[in-house]
C-alpha cells in the first residue's frame, strides 16, 4: 500500500492507495480541491469539514447528472439500433423481391435467346476465334 500526500483547502492529508494508483488519486484530490476552492470563494472559510462536504455534494450532483445523461444516451442508442434492425429487415425483403424479379427477367432472356436459335459460344475457346452472329434483331423478325 502506498501513501499519497494530497492538498484540500490548503491542508495536506496523507491518503493510502494501491500501488500504481498514486497519480490517479492526486488527480481526484486536485479536482475535489478545485470544488472546495470554489465553495470557499462563494461562502468563505466556514471550516474544512463543511467545505469538503459541500464540495462533495457538488461532485455527487455532477456524477448523478452524468449517470442520467448516460442512461438517456443508452436509451437513444438502443432505439437507433432497433430502428436500424427494422430497416435491415425491410431492405432485406426489398432485396429478396428484387432478386426474384431479376431471376424471372434472366429466365425470360434465356428463353428469348433460345427462341432465336443463336449458336452457343464455346466458352473454353479463345475469345478471338468466337464469331459473333451476323443477324441483327431487325433481320430476325418474320
Amino acid at each position: 500500500m502506498s501513501k499519497v500526500a494530497v492538498t484540500l483547502n490548503g491542508r495536506v492529508y496523507s491518503i493510502g492507495c494501491e500501488e500504481g494508483q498514486e497519480a490517479y488519486l492526486r488527480e481526484l484530490a486536485g479536482y475535489l480541491d478545485g470544488k472546495v476552492s470554489i465553495m470557499a470563494g462563494q461562502v468563505g472559510q466556514i471550516g474544512d469539514l463543511r467545505l469538503a462536504v459541500m464540495a462533495s455534494l457538488i461532485v455527487v450532483d455532477e456524477l448523478k447528472d452524468a449517470e442520467r445523461r448516460i442512461e438517456t444516451l443508452e436509451a437513444e442508442l438502443e432505439a437507433l439500433r432497433s430502428q436500424a434492425q427494422g430497416s435491415d429487415s425491410e431492405y432485406g425483403e426489398e432485396r429478396q423481391h428484387l432478386a426474384e424479379h431479376l431471376l424471372k427477367a434472366a429466365q425470360r432472356l434465356e428463353q428469348l435467346a433460345a427462341s432465336l436459335d443463336f449458336p452457343e459460344p464455346d466458352l473454353d475457346a479463345d475469345a478471338s476465334t468466337v464469331t459473333e452472329p451476323k443477324i441483327k434483331f431487325a433481320d430476325a423478325r418474320p
